[in-house]
């Protein structure tokens, strides 16, 4: 179900403020800082390349990554990160300290299946999707890399909770007090001439 785990190196940051994140930069890192556990944070710098390539190539925010810093192996969760927004590489990244028995909360993707066995789609319905993510307590070391959302049968005007989402053993939703709408299903707007629209 998630990722397999990774592994980055790191190199511990002496000195930390901007005029050593741009060197860094410049040098092909990237600054980090990896939170919590009730220990001190720590600074680091990743190899640029490495990490936007993780962030690419998807669930980066839901794996968990071993960093190697100078041989002490941490075991991760990214919290947060920053892209350039004009060159789109990585300008930073938090990260948090996850053991084994952590539970972490984390936006989960949703993905749709069986459009082609939902009886509103085929007359000209459209999914409305109200939640792209849904956030979730679970375990560090078993993070889902999607939740499925299953639209076999359902008929314009039904909506989809969290309720028929099964979630993987050990998540549970954030949200608790209500079963939330994932996504509803709508009439085709048919035209704005009929004042529907």
């Amino acid at each position: 179900m998630s990722h397999a785990t990774y592994e980055l190196k790191a190199q511990t940051r002496e000195r930390v403020g901007k005029g050593s994140s741009r060197e860094l930069r410049r040098n092909g890192l990237i600054p980090a800082v990896i939170y919590g556990d009730k220990q001190a944070p720590i600074s680091i710098a990743l190899n640029t390349n490495e990490v936007t390539k993780r962030i690419h190539a998807g669930g980066f925010m839901t794996t968990v990554a071993t960093i190697d810093i100078d041989g002490q192996k941490v075991s991760v969760l990214p919290k947060d990160y920053q892209l350039d927004p004009v060159r789109d590489f990585t300008m930073h990244v938090d990260f948090i300290r996850v053991s084994a028995d952590s539970k972490v909360t984390v936006e989960v993707p949703v993905h749709f299946v069986n459009q082609d066995k939902c009886p509103a789609i085929k007359v000209g319905g459209v999914l409305n999707i109200v939640r792209h993510e849904v956030e979730l307590h679970c375990p560090a070391n078993d993070i889902p890399e999607f939740l499925t959302v299953d639209l076999a049968g359902h008929k314009i005007g039904d909506s989809l909770h969290i309720s028929h989402v099964t979630l993987p053993a050990g998540c549970t939703p954030v949200i608790t007090d209500r079963d939330f709408t994932i996504a509803t299903l709508v009439a085709p707007a048919g035209g704005v001439s009929e004042g529907e629209a």
